[in-house]
């Protein structure tokens, strides 16, 4: 029976699951979106979002238990620096994955994993609005 068990097997042995997961966190957190299966995704986004809720917690602990599982040091900065603090205000649902198709070769659906805009790119947009909306009245009011 499976109770308390999450995760596929992906057809690897524990040992290659993990490994190829902490790879693959590692290069989603430097370049913020990664091209894989469907399946991998899924997986992926378990581990990704642990380590932004690892990242928000932002003590030393957490920081050693990011680095367990993160394969560069300047990628548990950016996630404790970055990431952290892009996302401090949602409480979870980081990620959004995108389905893009199927692999030429074995015509496996792939997908697009990407971390989802942070609130300060929401609010310098609502900021400039803002200001386009005041700059208006004053323009009318002059008028």
């Amino acid at each position: 029976m499976r109770h308390g068990r999450y995760g596929k097997k992906i057809g690897r042995t524990s040992s290659h699951r993990i490994a190829m997961l902490r790879n693959m966190v590692t290069s989603f957190i430097r370049h913020e979106k990664v091209r894989t299966t469907d399946v991998k995704a899924k997986e992926l986004r378990i581990v990704a979002e642990k380590m932004i809720g690892l990242g928000k917690k932002g003590d030393l602990h957490a920081r050693r238990q990011a680095s367990a599982v993160v394969r560069d040091r300047a990628m548990v900065k950016k996630l404790f620096e970055q990431l952290s603090l892009r996302f401090k205000d949602r409480a979870g649902g980081y990620t959004r994955i995108v389905k893009t198709g199927y692999r030429n070769g074995d015509n496996a659906p792939l997908s697009v994993i990407e971390f989802l805009p942070g609130e300060e790119k929401k609010g310098k947009a609502k900021k400039q609005a803002a200001e386009k909306e005041t700059k208006e009245v004053k323009e009318a009011a002059e008028k």
